[in-house]
């Protein structure tokens, strides 16, 4: 899959990794994609969450440990 751009956020545990992701997103033109590389387990739902709240569409997501990846589609 092709991205726009990519968000490593190893490490971080939430709100962190939202937040970070968020930021990113605010500075991105609408339907452009954004991979995210978290190793927090609780991200996977957080991004979920965080797509339907915003609007921002959530492409995919996988990993099962130790790195979780989401990607999204600015809105």
């Amino acid at each position: 899959m092709n991205v726009d751009r990519e968000l490593d956020v190893r490490g971080l545990n939430c709100p962190l990794p939202i937040l970070k992701a968020k930021k990113v997103l605010a500075e991105m033109s609408s339907g452009q994609t954004l991979k995210v590389v978290a190793t927090d387990s609780g991200s996977v739902r957080d991004f979920q969450a965080f797509a339907k709240q915003t609007g921002n569409e959530l492409i995919e997501q996988q990993g099962t440990g130790p790195e979780y990846v989401s990607v999204l589609r600015r809105r």
